[in-house]
């Protein structure tokens, strides 16, 4: 629960992003609340040890363009990860729902047929306050948080493919 959380915060120190590459994708809608969660974002990635050239940022339109962008980043790019920053904001008709359910399911499926984490980093609030309190505001910012579970996914994604056997030498017995 986020209602007393600082996202900000992390149980413990994050592996080293040393050697990681990060696509992030940002929407251009509600512009000011994304802005901010990229710079929390750049700001986690770089305290962890990533360089500044090992990230690179797109823009897309709104939310709902995300894990397409996402996608182009990896179908385009060697980047390790993608992280997507967006802010739905409810409003007095249903297109929030649709909005939040397609950028939700999109990120997902993306994930599992890429084989390559992608950190959901999109607010979905019932107002503009909301949503200034979660990108930098008083409950940290979900810009932190998206970028720390890229690294940790990151991680442990290179410590599976480390440790797997060759599939030809797996005992299937």
């Amino acid at each position: 629960m986020s209602k007393k959380k600082n996202l900000s915060i992390f149980d413990g120190p994050l592996p080293s992003a040393e050697n990681m590459k990060f696509g992030i994708v940002v929407s251009e809608w509600n512009a000011d609340i994304t802005e901010s969660l990229l710079l929390g974002a750049v700001k986690t990635l770089k305290a962890a040890g990533c360089p500044d050239r090992n990230i690179q940022v797109k823009y897309v339109p709104g939310s709902f363009e995300l894990p397409l962008g996402a996608q182009f980043f990896a179908e385009y790019t060697d980047v390790d990860a993608v992280i997507a920053l967006g802010c739905v904001i409810q409003g007095d008709t249903k297109h929030f729902d649709y909005v939040c359910q397609g950028v939700t399911q999109g990120v997902m499926q993306l994930m599992l047929n890429w084989n390559m984490p992608v950190a959901f980093g999109v607010l979905t609030t019932d107002n503009m306050q909301q949503a200034e309190d979660r990108a930098g505001g008083r409950h940290g910012n979900k810009g932190d948080e998206a970028a720390a579970t890229a690294i940790k996914m990151v991680a442990m994604q290179v410590l599976m493919e480390e440790s797997a056997e060759p599939a030809d030498r797996k005992d299937i017995n």
